[in-house]
């Protein structure tokens, strides 16, 4: 195992040595937070790629093709959909808004009444999904060293903790873009054929499976939709993908950039599918589905090959941490706090003065303390199906509704907006206590609840200021906003 170890220690002492790289590059709020809005194709396609393929996307996706055959692809499948449906629908006008979180967005279309309520919501979604990528760390260090469940979440935690306080986007773009990388070659290129090589080829798969295992729909129709609702939807109002999504030099490269990622996705989650199916053929009986990634990688893959694929699991759930943190930090900075000390303070004259702060400083803070917090929620959690679910079922239930209703009904109010996250947000947090957290019918019927709200309160209130909808509308076609640094063109060559 010794050149597995390097091959590990290596890939980790690299993302540190970009998180130093991104901190001397990082020197203003849009550089720290969204990269300066500067991302070429290649770069947005690759990161974006990595944040939404994450540990659950990995060894979750494998899991369940040893459970269900190819039809366990559809979970991940479902996240590509929704990454398409962004990037061809949505990617243009997010980006040509030029905010930094979602609540920003609601507060433009709604006349800044709707952030604070969405932001806590988005907040606790992104926290939620930090935590269980982070937890994730525990089955991979176990793998590779036998290691303390919390050892193992300290040490996986602090490295991302680090690199993203110490460089932000930048730094976790440069991460994520090794990230892609090493997941590419180590589960489609190498883990992909050698598990299909070892399970005897397709045609021995299929002597040896039941006929199920070959049937696209074979998880269930009901499993199916409900991937839809929450993974779907669920990328198309996720802080976390937004703030990718607000890093592209231009609309064109979020349209365009994000539908090569969404393709990939589809690739990945057909191959995760199949690896499972193998793993199914060679070890009919493993204690849980979880563990098929771990095994065919441990017992069937000769050394160093070993340790890039678990370099390649480990880069998965990296992305999707630093992502998640660095989306929760921001929301917590900007949307929550900001809110209560604002950047100008009321002197005892009655008079304004500007107050003085380091945003970089700022957001830096945020993410160490968010990050610290996140390690220890990981260290004391235990059921991380739960967790991710709850998160899931806020973001949909309470979200969804009045983001897409402000982008796509120009009717919708901003009192139609707050009446429909807090009824949704309600309606399945008291669903889950009474169906289960794990239940389908929480989010069914939270997003019902959240739309009728929505949608009646909205008709029977006075509709949006003019002046409002002629700023937001000014917005979406791409004037006003930040203004644009004269060097960004100059410096798009390279970020491209």
């Amino acid at each position: 195992m010794a050149v597995d170890y390097a091959v590990i220690v290596v890939y980790l002492a690299g993302m540190l040595a970009m998180g130093w790289w991104g901190m001397r590059r990082a020197k203003s709020k849009s550089e720290f937070l969204v990269a300066g809005r500067r991302l070429g194709p290649w770069m947005y396609s690759g990161t974006m790629a990595a944040i939404v393929l994450g540990g659950a996307s990995t060894i979750g996706g494998v899991g369940l093709g040893y459970q269900y055959g190819l039809s366990g692809a559809w979970m991940v499948f479902t996240i590509g959909l929704g990454l398409l449906a962004l990037s061809v629908f949505f990617s243009a006008r997010i980006a040509r808004l030029k905010v930094y979180t979602v609540s920003e967005m609601l507060d433009l279309r709604y006349g800044g009444r709707a952030g604070l309520i969405s932001g806590i919501v988005m907040w606790a979604y992104t926290l939620m999904l930090a935590v269980t990528s982070t937890i994730a760390y525990a089955t991979i260090f176990d793998v590779l060293f036998d290691m303390n469940r919390t050892v193992a979440i300290i040490l996986g935690g602090t490295i991302v903790v680090a690199y993203s306080t110490l460089g932000g986007m930048w730094s976790i773009t440069l991460t994520d873009m090794v990230q892609f990388v090493v997941k590419t070659i180590g589960v489609l290129l190498l883990l992909l054929p050698i598990a299909v090589i070892k399970a005897g080829g397709f045609s021995e798969m299929k002597a040896k499976l039941p006929t199920e295992y070959f049937d696209p729909l074979g998880i269930g129709g009901e499993t199916i939709f409900t991937y839809v609702l929450i993974y779907t939807f669920g990328m198309l109002i996720g802080q976390d993908i937004w703030q990718r999504v607000f890093t592209a030099r231009s609309d064109r490269v979020a349209r365009l950039g994000g539908t090569v990622a969404g393709t990939y996705c589809l690739v990945y989650a057909v191959a995760g599918a199949v690896i499972g199916t193998a793993a199914k053929v060679m070890y009919p009986k493993l204690p849980t589905a979880d563990a098929a990634f771990a095994t065919i990688v441990k017992d069937e893959l000769p050394v160093g090959v070993r340790g890039l694929v678990l370099a390649a699991a480990l880069a998965a759930v990296m992305s999707t941490s630093s992502g998640a943190l660095i989306a929760c930090a921001t929301v917590a900075n900007n949307d929550i706090w900001s809110r209560f000390k604002g950047a100008v303070t009321r002197g005892g004259d009655g008079t304004e003065h500007d107050e003085e702060h380091d945003e970089v400083k700022g957001n830096r803070a945020f993410i160490l303390i968010m990050g610290i917090a996140v390690i220890l929620i990981a260290i004391a959690l235990n059921n991380v199906v739960e967790a991710l679910t709850v998160a899931y079922n806020l973001l949909v239930g309470g979200l969804l509704v009045p983001i897409l209703g402000g982008l796509l009904w120009r009717r919708g109010t901003a009192a139609g907006a707050l009446a429909a996250v807090a009824v949704g947000g309600l309606a399945v947090i008291g669903l889950m206590a009474g169906y289960g957290i794990l239940a389908n019918e929480p989010v069914y019927y939270g997003l019902l609840a959240s739309l009728a709200v929505y949608v009646i309160v909205s008709l029977a209130t006075k509709p949006t200021d003019a002046a409002v909808l002629a700023a937001w509308r000014e917005r979406l076609a791409g004037r006003g906003g930040e203004p644009e640094p004269a060097e960004r063109v100059e410096e798009g060559v390279a970020a491209g």
